[in-house]
């Protein structure tokens, strides 16, 4: 399969969203929230002057946007962002992919580590924020947890472990807490991204280091694979019948290198199998 171009020139796509027959994204390092149709005409929706990421809805309709610089949750409400939650101390460095469940509780990540500047890599947490905007954290001993999601029976959240190169599997109790860590998938020359989910079980993941986004199943095999000329770091299942996906790719991921070149990109492939669960 060979992916089609729908949207050129970005800074640095991230967090792709399918609601309400529209593609949603962060333009991370524009700083800029945009909604897309399947034309590719954007509309620009908020500007996150700390950096966006992460992107989910309450159960009301308001938007949730996770301000990665300053560790926090903005909601968006009649077109203006004020502060959700502040999750500053309880994130050890850069907040960035968030998923949200049908109770309005947001699950959220971050790098752990000074990613651009090479620190030293030290595993993070997952803070959990309620909809009255209490955070609490969930899970710890995270290397570097991204992209996320929920499945169709809203029991089990996965979560792509990037510095160890895997898929993690929690339980999810009534009260939104964690429990019953397993791995779901170790990936082979690849490292998860962004994810997305499918109504089979499958997942989606966006790799870049291995410039692919490839469909695993539990336990590790690889049934697909679609290769990109740059980077792919994140994905989502869109489209009336769910089954474009949508890839979001760049040739790099430094802030000031992307901001130079804008060489990002929010590729396409049609594919068999629809998305299912969340976000």
């Amino acid at each position: 399969m060979q992916p089609k171009t729908l949207i050129d020139g970005l800074c640095f796509g991230e967090g792709p969203r399918w609601h309400e027959g529209r593609l949603w994204f962060s333009d991370m390092h524009d700083h800029k929230v945009y909604a897309a149709d399947m034309d590719g005409n954007m509309e620009t929706i908020a500007h996150v002057p700390e950096q966006p990421s992460g992107l989910g809805w309450l159960p009301d309709g308001r938007l949730l946007i996770v301000s990665m610089l300053d560790r926090k949750l903005l909601v968006q409400e009649d077109g203006q962002l004020t502060e959700f939650a502040d999750i500053h101390a309880l994130s050890k460095f850069h907040c960035n992919d968030m998923v949200i469940d049908t109770q309005g509780r947001s699950y959220v990540g971050n790098f752990g580590f000074d990613l651009h500047n090479n620190a030293e890599r030290v595993t993070t947490e997952i803070v959990m924020v309620r909809p009255d905007g209490k955070a609490e954290v969930v899970a710890t001993d995270m290397s570097f947890p991204n992209g996320t999601v929920i499945t169709p029976d809203y029991k089990t959240m996965i979560v792509g472990e990037t510095m160890a190169g895997c898929l993690t599997a929690f339980d999810i109790a009534d009260d939104g807490t964690l429990s019953n860590r397993r791995i779901w998938a170790q990936l082979e020359k690849a490292v998860p991204d962004g994810i997305c989910l499918d109504e089979e079980g499958g997942i989606w993941v966006a790799s870049p280091i291995s410039n692919e986004v490839l469909r695993v199943v539990e336990g590790g095999e690889v049934t697909d694979r679609i290769i990109v000329e740059n980077q792919a770091f994140a994905c989502m299942l869109g489209g009336d019948d769910r089954k474009r996906l949508f890839i979001l790719t760049s040739t790099a991921s430094d802030p000031e290198e992307c901001k130079t070149s804008r060489s990002a990109k929010i590729e396409y492939v049609d594919v068999a199998i629809a998305g299912a669960g969340l976000p």
